[in-house]
């Protein structure tokens, strides 16, 4: 079984590394660029590219800064 792993990045994007497959709300695949290590999912909402960020939460100002809780 291959590993995938999210990284979740402050005031960006949830970036995924290993083999995925994004599918819409019906259930049809996106095309996730296959030559790329990560693709890097938008959580800010204001993307031209969505569901893949593309920088845009810059311009936005989007905060989000996630920390596990300690245990």
């Amino acid at each position: 079984m291959s590993d995938v792993r999210i990284r979740i990045r402050d005031n960006g994007p949830l970036v995924v590394e290993g083999p995925i497959t994004v599918v819409d709300a019906e259930g049809k695949p996106l095309t996730v660029p296959s030559e790329k290590p990560a693709v890097a999912l938008c959580r800010c909402g204001n993307s031209a590219n969505k569901p893949f960020c593309d920088g845009s939460h810059k311009a936005a100002n989007f905060e989000s800064v996630i920390r596990a809780a300690g245990t």
